[in-house]
């Protein structure tokens, strides 16, 4: 979402434009926190990111957050706590994470989080 709305392009901005526009994009709860953060952010990006559909936090999902986040620290991880919420968001409502953000492999590799087009086009 960053990439995208900094005007970068690549397969994942591509795809994530398009889930934009047929309003199949979903956010993790976190992640808005992440993109409304950015004191730069103008008002109008602003409404449009709250206009987006979140994932609903379901029962039990700290409690898997929390054991989420020490099975990657016992495979000698070091998973940023947002990180590992947007992940088990992702994992709770099986939906892919669309993201260029490398940290997310260890949830790819040991949880079996479903990571789609994390990679740019060259220029």
């Amino acid at each position: 979402m960053v990439a995208l709305l900094a005007g970068e392009s690549g397969s994942d901005v591509e795809e994530l434009a398009r889930a934009l526009r047929d309003r199949r994009l979903v956010l993790a709860p976190v992640s808005v926190t992440e993109l409304l953060s950015d004191r730069s952010l103008p008002p109008l990006v602003e409404q449009s990111i709250l206009r987006i559909p979140l994932l609903e936090l379901t029962p039990g999902y700290w409690e898997r957050a929390g054991k989420l986040r020490a099975l990657l620290m016992a495979r000698q991880l070091r998973p940023k706590i947002a990180d590992t919420l947007i992940a088990q968001s992702c994992l709770d409502h099986q939906v892919p994470l669309i993201t260029r953000d490398r940290d997310f492999t260890g949830f790819q590799k040991h949880a079996g989080l479903s990571v789609l087009l994390a990679k740019t086009r060259l220029a």
